[in-house]
Protein backbone atom coordinates (compact mmCIF):
# COMPACT_ATOMS: atom_id res chain seq x y z
CA UNK A 1 0.00 0.00 0.00
CA UNK A 2 2.67 2.27 0.82
CA UNK A 3 4.29 1.58 -2.61
CA UNK A 4 1.59 2.19 -4.55
CA UNK A 5 0.51 5.34 -2.46
CA UNK A 6 4.16 6.68 -3.30
CA UNK A 7 4.87 5.17 -6.57
CA UNK A 8 5.58 8.36 -8.33
CA UNK A 9 9.01 8.43 -6.38
CA UNK A 10 9.54 5.27 -7.25
CA UNK A 11 8.17 3.90 -10.57
CA UNK A 12 7.90 7.42 -12.77
CA UNK A 13 9.66 8.80 -16.09
CA UNK A 14 10.10 12.07 -13.97
CA UNK A 15 12.84 13.05 -12.48
CA UNK A 16 13.24 12.95 -8.68
CA UNK A 17 16.04 16.01 -8.87
CA UNK A 18 17.25 17.83 -11.50
CA UNK A 19 20.24 20.29 -11.33
CA UNK A 20 21.40 22.13 -14.54
CA UNK A 21 24.18 24.10 -12.76
CA UNK A 22 22.00 26.78 -11.44
CA UNK A 23 19.04 26.02 -10.20
CA UNK A 24 17.46 22.54 -8.14
CA UNK A 25 13.89 21.09 -10.12
CA UNK A 26 11.66 18.60 -8.42
CA UNK A 27 9.79 17.55 -10.78
CA UNK A 28 8.36 14.68 -9.32
CA UNK A 29 4.94 16.10 -8.20
CA UNK A 30 5.60 19.29 -9.93
CA UNK A 31 4.32 21.29 -12.76
CA UNK A 32 5.55 19.95 -16.16
CA UNK A 33 8.81 21.52 -17.66
CA UNK A 34 9.53 21.74 -21.04
CA UNK A 35 12.57 20.72 -22.29
CA UNK A 36 13.65 24.15 -23.40
CA UNK A 37 14.35 24.48 -20.05
CA UNK A 38 17.53 22.40 -19.67
CA UNK A 39 18.70 23.76 -23.17
CA UNK A 40 17.01 20.95 -25.25
CA UNK A 41 15.35 21.28 -28.81
CA UNK A 42 11.64 21.10 -28.34
CA UNK A 43 8.74 22.46 -25.66
CA UNK A 44 6.88 19.18 -24.82
CA UNK A 45 7.47 17.69 -21.36
CA UNK A 46 11.64 17.03 -20.91
CA UNK A 47 12.60 13.23 -21.03
CA UNK A 48 14.66 13.00 -18.12
CA UNK A 49 16.33 10.09 -19.52
CA UNK A 50 18.09 11.72 -22.31
CA UNK A 51 18.41 14.84 -19.91
CA UNK A 52 20.22 12.15 -17.41
CA UNK A 53 22.73 10.47 -20.47
CA UNK A 54 23.30 14.42 -21.81
CA UNK A 55 24.31 15.49 -18.31
CA UNK A 56 26.33 12.27 -17.64
CA UNK A 57 28.80 13.19 -21.55
CA UNK A 58 29.43 16.90 -20.21
CA UNK A 59 32.06 17.58 -17.65
CA UNK A 60 29.46 19.93 -15.72
CA UNK A 61 28.24 19.88 -12.09
CA UNK A 62 25.03 18.47 -13.77
CA UNK A 63 22.80 15.73 -12.81
CA UNK A 64 19.60 13.96 -12.96
CA UNK A 65 18.39 11.80 -10.26
CA UNK A 66 15.58 9.35 -11.45
CA UNK A 67 13.51 6.58 -9.54
CA UNK A 68 14.63 3.18 -9.80
CA UNK A 69 12.05 2.61 -12.27
CA UNK A 70 11.96 5.15 -14.91
CA UNK A 71 8.81 4.70 -16.71
CA UNK A 72 5.14 5.12 -15.80
CA UNK A 73 2.27 3.28 -16.27
CA UNK A 74 1.66 4.83 -19.84
CA UNK A 75 4.51 5.18 -21.60
CA UNK A 76 5.14 3.30 -24.87
CA UNK A 77 8.97 2.37 -24.79
CA UNK A 78 9.71 1.35 -28.40
CA UNK A 79 13.12 -0.26 -29.24
CA UNK A 80 14.45 0.26 -33.25
CA UNK A 81 14.64 -3.16 -35.06
CA UNK A 82 12.38 -4.45 -32.52
CA UNK A 83 8.53 -5.30 -31.42
CA UNK A 84 7.53 -5.01 -28.09
CA UNK A 85 7.27 -7.09 -26.04
CA UNK A 86 10.22 -6.95 -24.31
CA UNK A 87 11.56 -9.55 -22.06
CA UNK A 88 13.28 -8.73 -18.59
CA UNK A 89 16.16 -6.06 -18.39
CA UNK A 90 18.43 -4.53 -16.30
CA UNK A 91 20.38 -2.49 -19.07
CA UNK A 92 17.05 -0.97 -20.49
CA UNK A 93 15.79 -1.41 -16.70
CA UNK A 94 12.61 -2.87 -17.33
CA UNK A 95 12.86 -5.13 -14.59
CA UNK A 96 10.14 -7.55 -15.88
CA UNK A 97 9.89 -6.94 -19.09
CA UNK A 98 7.41 -4.99 -21.04
CA UNK A 99 3.68 -5.14 -22.46
CA UNK A 100 2.63 -6.23 -25.78
CA UNK A 101 3.07 -2.27 -26.58
CA UNK A 102 6.10 -1.42 -24.74
CA UNK A 103 4.79 -0.25 -21.24
CA UNK A 104 6.59 -1.18 -18.21
CA UNK A 105 5.37 -4.51 -16.31
CA UNK A 106 6.35 -3.12 -12.82
CA UNK A 107 4.63 -0.09 -13.55
CA UNK A 108 1.58 -1.49 -14.70
CA UNK A 109 1.29 -3.59 -11.55
CA UNK A 110 2.21 -0.99 -9.29
CA UNK A 111 -0.15 1.57 -10.34
CA UNK A 112 -2.76 -0.77 -11.30
CA UNK A 113 -2.71 -1.72 -7.89
CA UNK A 114 -3.40 1.39 -6.50
CA UNK A 115 -6.53 1.40 -8.67
CA UNK A 116 -7.69 -1.92 -7.21
CA UNK A 117 -7.10 -1.19 -3.84
CA UNK A 118 -9.32 2.17 -4.45
CA UNK A 119 -11.57 -0.10 -5.56
CA UNK A 120 -11.93 -2.57 -3.35
CA UNK A 121 -11.58 -0.30 -0.27
CA UNK A 122 -14.40 2.28 -1.60
CA UNK A 123 -16.27 -1.09 -2.31
CA UNK A 124 -16.04 -2.10 0.96
CA UNK A 125 -17.10 1.14 2.90
CA UNK A 126 -20.11 1.40 0.83
CA UNK A 127 -21.34 -2.26 0.99
CA UNK A 128 -20.88 -2.38 4.84
CA UNK A 129 -22.64 0.65 5.43
CA UNK A 130 -25.50 -0.33 3.49
CA UNK A 131 -25.44 -3.82 4.52
CA UNK A 132 -24.72 -3.51 8.11
CA UNK A 133 -27.50 -0.41 8.55
CA UNK A 134 -30.12 -2.58 6.84
CA UNK A 135 -29.02 -5.79 8.41
CA UNK A 136 -29.70 -4.31 11.86
CA UNK A 137 -32.86 -2.40 11.02
CA UNK A 138 -34.13 -6.34 9.74
CA UNK A 139 -32.95 -7.96 12.84
CA UNK A 140 -33.89 -5.49 15.59
CA UNK A 141 -37.51 -4.57 14.35
CA UNK A 142 -38.44 -7.79 12.77
CA UNK A 143 -42.05 -7.86 11.71
CA UNK A 144 -43.28 -6.92 8.49
CA UNK A 145 -40.49 -4.63 7.61
CA UNK A 146 -38.08 -7.07 7.92
CA UNK A 147 -40.42 -9.61 5.87
CA UNK A 148 -40.46 -7.21 3.08
CA UNK A 149 -36.87 -6.27 2.71
CA UNK A 150 -36.53 -10.28 2.49
CA UNK A 151 -38.83 -11.06 -0.44
CA UNK A 152 -36.87 -7.59 -1.71
CA UNK A 153 -33.51 -9.04 -1.46
CA UNK A 154 -34.37 -12.27 -3.11
CA UNK A 155 -35.38 -10.76 -5.96
CA UNK A 156 -32.86 -8.08 -6.26
CA UNK A 157 -30.86 -11.12 -5.76
CA UNK A 158 -31.65 -12.61 -8.80
CA UNK A 159 -30.57 -9.99 -11.17
CA UNK A 160 -27.65 -10.85 -13.34
CA UNK A 161 -24.92 -8.26 -12.06
CA UNK A 162 -22.71 -9.31 -15.54
CA UNK A 163 -25.39 -9.02 -17.64
CA UNK A 164 -25.98 -5.49 -16.06
CA UNK A 165 -22.22 -4.33 -16.72
CA UNK A 166 -22.26 -5.42 -20.01
CA UNK A 167 -25.50 -3.28 -21.12
CA UNK A 168 -23.94 -0.64 -19.37
CA UNK A 169 -20.60 -0.82 -21.00
CA UNK A 170 -21.49 -1.03 -23.97
CA UNK A 171 -23.70 1.70 -24.05
CA UNK A 172 -20.99 4.23 -22.46
CA UNK A 173 -17.59 4.08 -21.18
CA UNK A 174 -17.52 3.18 -17.45
CA UNK A 175 -15.19 5.01 -14.81
CA UNK A 176 -13.87 3.60 -11.80
CA UNK A 177 -16.56 5.55 -9.35
CA UNK A 178 -18.84 4.13 -12.15
CA UNK A 179 -18.00 0.21 -11.51
CA UNK A 180 -18.06 0.88 -7.87
CA UNK A 181 -21.59 2.28 -8.04
CA UNK A 182 -22.86 -0.60 -9.84
CA UNK A 183 -21.21 -3.17 -7.72
CA UNK A 184 -22.33 -1.63 -4.77
CA UNK A 185 -26.09 -2.35 -6.26
CA UNK A 186 -25.46 -5.98 -6.55
CA UNK A 187 -22.62 -6.08 -3.32
CA UNK A 188 -24.81 -5.25 -0.50
CA UNK A 189 -27.18 -8.30 -0.21
CA UNK A 190 -24.54 -10.44 1.10
CA UNK A 191 -23.45 -8.51 4.46
CA UNK A 192 -27.05 -7.76 5.15
CA UNK A 193 -28.28 -11.42 6.11
CA UNK A 194 -25.39 -12.33 8.46
CA UNK A 195 -26.16 -9.25 10.34
CA UNK A 196 -29.60 -9.40 10.85
CA UNK A 197 -29.39 -12.80 11.77
CA UNK A 198 -26.73 -11.48 14.73
CA UNK A 199 -28.93 -8.44 15.47
CA UNK A 200 -31.96 -10.64 15.90
CA UNK A 201 -29.66 -13.24 18.21
CA UNK A 202 -28.30 -10.09 20.44
CA UNK A 203 -31.59 -8.11 20.67
CA UNK A 204 -33.00 -11.23 23.67
CA UNK A 205 -29.72 -10.54 25.74
CA UNK A 206 -29.99 -9.24 28.70
CA UNK A 207 -28.15 -6.15 27.75
CA UNK A 208 -30.53 -5.02 25.51
CA UNK A 209 -33.47 -5.66 28.08
CA UNK A 210 -31.55 -3.55 30.37
CA UNK A 211 -31.05 -0.52 28.21
CA UNK A 212 -34.29 -0.91 27.30
CA UNK A 213 -35.96 -0.13 30.79
CA UNK A 214 -33.20 2.64 31.24
CA UNK A 215 -35.08 4.55 28.72
CA UNK A 216 -32.06 4.01 25.28
CA UNK A 217 -33.39 5.24 22.38
CA UNK A 218 -33.95 2.47 18.99
CA UNK A 219 -30.71 3.85 17.35
CA UNK A 220 -28.18 3.68 20.33
CA UNK A 221 -29.19 0.32 21.03
CA UNK A 222 -28.85 -1.07 17.94
CA UNK A 223 -25.53 1.35 17.14
CA UNK A 224 -23.85 1.30 20.90
CA UNK A 225 -24.54 -1.68 21.99
CA UNK A 226 -25.77 -4.28 19.68
CA UNK A 227 -23.11 -3.43 16.45
CA UNK A 228 -20.29 -3.17 19.03
CA UNK A 229 -20.72 -6.65 20.01
CA UNK A 230 -20.68 -8.12 16.48
CA UNK A 231 -17.89 -6.48 14.90
CA UNK A 232 -16.21 -9.87 15.45
CA UNK A 233 -18.28 -11.44 12.66
CA UNK A 234 -17.82 -8.16 10.63
CA UNK A 235 -14.46 -8.20 10.60
CA UNK A 236 -14.31 -11.44 9.37
CA UNK A 237 -16.14 -10.40 6.15
CA UNK A 238 -13.17 -7.31 5.75
CA UNK A 239 -10.59 -9.41 3.60
CA UNK A 240 -12.92 -11.13 1.74
CA UNK A 241 -14.75 -8.06 0.55
CA UNK A 242 -11.01 -6.36 -0.27
CA UNK A 243 -9.88 -9.48 -2.03
CA UNK A 244 -13.53 -9.62 -4.35
CA UNK A 245 -13.12 -6.46 -5.00
CA UNK A 246 -10.13 -7.12 -6.58
CA UNK A 247 -11.12 -10.48 -8.41
CA UNK A 248 -14.20 -8.39 -9.71
CA UNK A 249 -12.81 -5.59 -11.31
CA UNK A 250 -9.47 -7.80 -12.24
CA UNK A 251 -12.44 -10.14 -14.13
CA UNK A 252 -13.82 -7.33 -15.33
CA UNK A 253 -10.78 -5.63 -17.00
CA UNK A 254 -10.17 -9.11 -18.42
CA UNK A 255 -13.21 -9.53 -20.07
CA UNK A 256 -13.30 -6.05 -21.76
CA UNK A 257 -15.88 -4.57 -19.70
CA UNK A 258 -13.68 -2.60 -17.04
CA UNK A 259 -11.77 0.16 -16.95
CA UNK A 260 -10.91 1.79 -20.28
CA UNK A 261 -7.69 1.37 -21.83
CA UNK A 262 -4.80 2.94 -21.04
CA UNK A 263 -5.81 2.91 -17.71
CA UNK A 264 -3.03 0.56 -15.84
CA UNK A 265 -5.35 -2.89 -15.43
CA UNK A 266 -4.33 -6.07 -13.77
CA UNK A 267 -7.26 -7.75 -15.52
CA UNK A 268 -5.73 -6.07 -18.90
CA UNK A 269 -1.82 -7.61 -18.02
CA UNK A 270 -3.41 -10.90 -17.24
CA UNK A 271 -5.60 -10.57 -20.86
CA UNK A 272 -2.43 -10.23 -22.22
CA UNK A 273 -0.51 -12.58 -20.54
CA UNK A 274 -2.80 -15.04 -21.65
CA UNK A 275 -3.02 -14.50 -25.34
CA UNK A 276 1.05 -14.10 -25.50
CA UNK A 277 2.34 -16.98 -23.91
CA UNK A 278 5.53 -16.86 -25.42
CA UNK A 279 6.54 -13.27 -23.24
CA UNK A 280 6.09 -15.91 -19.88
CA UNK A 281 7.15 -12.96 -18.23
CA UNK A 282 4.05 -10.99 -18.44
CA UNK A 283 1.39 -13.98 -17.04
CA UNK A 284 3.93 -14.94 -14.35
CA UNK A 285 4.30 -11.46 -13.32
CA UNK A 286 0.57 -10.97 -12.59
CA UNK A 287 -0.28 -14.36 -11.32
CA UNK A 288 2.31 -13.93 -8.59
CA UNK A 289 1.11 -10.32 -8.04
CA UNK A 290 -2.12 -11.68 -7.36
CA UNK A 291 -1.41 -14.82 -5.65
CA UNK A 292 1.10 -12.68 -3.25
CA UNK A 293 -2.11 -10.14 -2.27
CA UNK A 294 -4.65 -12.57 -2.60
CA UNK A 295 -2.47 -14.50 0.27
CA UNK A 296 -1.39 -11.22 2.28
CA UNK A 297 -4.78 -9.95 2.56
CA UNK A 298 -6.41 -13.52 3.90
CA UNK A 299 -3.57 -13.40 6.51
CA UNK A 300 -4.21 -9.87 7.65
CA UNK A 301 -7.74 -9.74 7.93
CA UNK A 302 -7.48 -13.29 9.58
CA UNK A 303 -4.89 -11.23 12.44
CA UNK A 304 -6.85 -7.95 12.48
CA UNK A 305 -10.38 -10.64 13.20
CA UNK A 306 -8.10 -12.25 16.00
CA UNK A 307 -7.63 -8.83 17.47
CA UNK A 308 -11.19 -7.61 17.74
CA UNK A 309 -12.42 -11.69 19.07
CA UNK A 310 -13.27 -11.53 22.27
CA UNK A 311 -13.25 -14.95 23.35
CA UNK A 312 -9.15 -14.81 22.10
CA UNK A 313 -8.47 -12.46 24.81
CA UNK A 314 -10.90 -13.96 27.76
CA UNK A 315 -9.60 -15.67 30.60
CA UNK A 316 -11.86 -17.78 32.81
CA UNK A 317 -11.51 -18.14 36.66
Amino acid sequence: MLISIFAELLINNRALVVYDGEKVYFPTYGEMIPGRQFGLDYDYETNYRELQLAYQKSDGPEFVILPPVPYDAYEIDLKDGRFPPYPPSFADRHYLGTDVIGRDIIARLVYGFRICMAFSLLLLVMNFTIGITLGCIMGYFGGKFDLLFQRIIEIWSAVPFLYIIMIISSVIIPNLLMLVLISVLFGWMGLTWYVRTTTYKERAREYVLAAKTLGASNSRIIFHHILPNSISLIITFVPFSVAGGISALTALDYLGFGLPAPTPSWGDLLQQGTSNLQAIWIISSIVASLVVVMVSITFIGEAIREGFDPKMHSTFE
